[in-house]
């Protein structure tokens, strides 16, 4: 089971929905099970340097079925996953907006979102991973 292009548009749109209604432009990305690129948005306004963290936030996601803010969390000097953002050539992105996507309990793929602070950036990634 993975994601497909008409469910990256139902978590996309949902997903800049929420932007919308914060006032916050944003870059959403959605990822497939394999944590390959199947959509990604940016939203008018969105800076161009969050594309890249969308997409990798939502990897990251996917890499390790787990919402990016968990990861962060644990990624802090002295915790668990202290240097993980070193590995996987630099795509891993320890800081809020990336969620996975289960279907029926599986992980089938991640949203990431990037443009705003990191609660409005995983607001918004949680408008996107809930609405299928």
């Amino acid at each position: 089971m993975s994601l497909n292009l008409a469910d990256a548009r139902t978590i996309t749109a949902a997903a800049e929905a929420r932007a919308a209604e914060i006032g916050q432009p944003m870059n959403i990305a959605v990822v497939d099970a394999g944590g390959n690129l199947v959509s990604h948005v940016r939203m008018d306004g969105a800076w161009l340097g969050s594309i890249d963290i969308s997409i990798n936030k939502a990897f990251t996601a996917r890499a390790f079925d787990l919402p990016t803010k968990d990861l962060a969390e644990n990624s802090q000097p002295t915790q668990q996953f202290y240097g993980i953002h070193a590995s996987n050539h630099g795509r891993i992105m320890i800081f809020a907006g990336g969620i996975p996507i289960r279907r029926d309990g599986v992980v089938v793929g991640a949203v990431g979102v990037s443009g705003g602070s990191g609660a409005q950036d995983q607001e918004v990634a949680e408008a996107g991973s809930t609405a299928l």
